[in-house]
């Protein structure tokens, strides 16, 4: 990318967590350098759990993603970063990655520390920031039986308890938003929220009230990206009104005027049971609808970075050409 056209590009700020925010990032960076993730820290399951259970980090799985993402991938050491070790009392299940993140938090002190020297040591083009430093628990009500809820606490335990959810929030509810991330949001062009699992992925970084403000008081143009297809135990049955609907009752209506949506719903081989997200939704309600061809054909319940980057960068320069 030339100067001029770095000059050009879009400040962003993407907001979410899990496989959808690193896909989205390896998209957007062919397109501009000025991108800063900002990452939920909910994260309580598999290796990124049982570190943040036995040292008191922040999990640090969906920022080893997200680093990787922005890095060069074709690199010894983004390769290195992403080895999961298959063996090994203690290791087995555990990234490289994590424990370099976990390790350079004892070594410089902060957690903040820690990711800005991975940064540096994968040559990332852009930030990674969490939303907050603060230990958040996500909880969950589920619709049990009758008009009853039942409340599960922790990310990982969600999806597993095979039940519609009502709602989600966080403990503690009014945790403190980085300031770095709030700072980013704001000075953004573009925001985008999304992909990812919906409850626990998205919505945490949104359930935090300074990043909520923020994104509503932010005059760029914003962004939600919706799933290609039906996550088991939290989207079951979703078409894309309903995450919508859901991210409006969460995070409040208006706050992502902007919803991109696939519209393609063949592709190769896909897993058994698999199911997609219907381009579904009701008109005129507040938002409007970008469908695009979004999927990876090898792997079509994922969506594809290079399809997701250009969409999301084509409907900027749509905005900014109105303007």
């Amino acid at each position: 990318m030339s100067d001029g056209a770095k000059n050009q590009a879009p400040r962003v700020a993407a907001l979410g967590g899990g496989t959808g925010l690193s896909t989205l990032l390896r998209g957007l960076k062919a397109h501009t350098p000025h991108i800063t993730a900002i990452v939920t820290v909910a994260d309580d399951g598999g290796s990124s759990g049982r570190l943040r259970r036995e040292l008191g980090v922040l999990p640090p799985g969906d920022f080893r993603n997200c680093l990787a993402a922005l890095a060069d991938d074709e690199s010894l050491m983004t390769r290195l970063f992403q080895y999961r070790f298959g063996q090994g009392e203690g290791l087995n299940g555990h990234s490289f990655g994590n424990l370099f993140i976990t390790a350079l938090v004892g070594v410089t002190g902060s957690f903040e520390r820690a990711i800005l020297e991975a940064e540096r040591v994968l040559a990332v083009r852009g930030r990674v920031l969490p939303s907050t430093l603060e230990n958040v628990t996500l909880v969950a009500d589920l619709r049990a039986e009758a008009a009853d809820l039942a409340r599960v606490r922790g990310e990982s335990a969600i999806p597993k308890a095979g039940r519609p959810i009502e709602r989600v929030f966080l403990q503690p509810e009014e945790a403190r938003a980085y300031p770095e991330a709030v700072r980013a949001i704001l000075q953004a062009d573009l925001i985008v929220a999304g992909p990812g699992s919906l409850f626990t992925s998205v919505l945490p970084n949104l359930l935090i009230p300074g990043i909520r403000r923020a994104v509503a008081a932010s005059p760029a143009v914003k962004v939600y990206v919706c799933n290609v297809a039906v996550q088991p135990g939290e989207t079951d049955g979703f078409d894309a009104g309903m995450h919508v609907r859901v991210l409006q009752q969460h995070a409040g209506r208006g706050l992502f005027p902007y919803v991109l949506v696939n519209n393609e719903t063949t592709g190769g081989p896909h897993p058994l049971h698999w199911q997609p997200v219907a381009a579904r939704y009701p008109r005129n309600d507040g938002y409007r609808v970008i469908e695009r061809d979004l999927i990876d054909p090898l792997t079509p319940w994922r969506h594809d970075a290079q399809k997701l980057g250009e969409a999301v960068i084509a409907l900027w320069n749509e905005q900014r050409r109105r303007e």
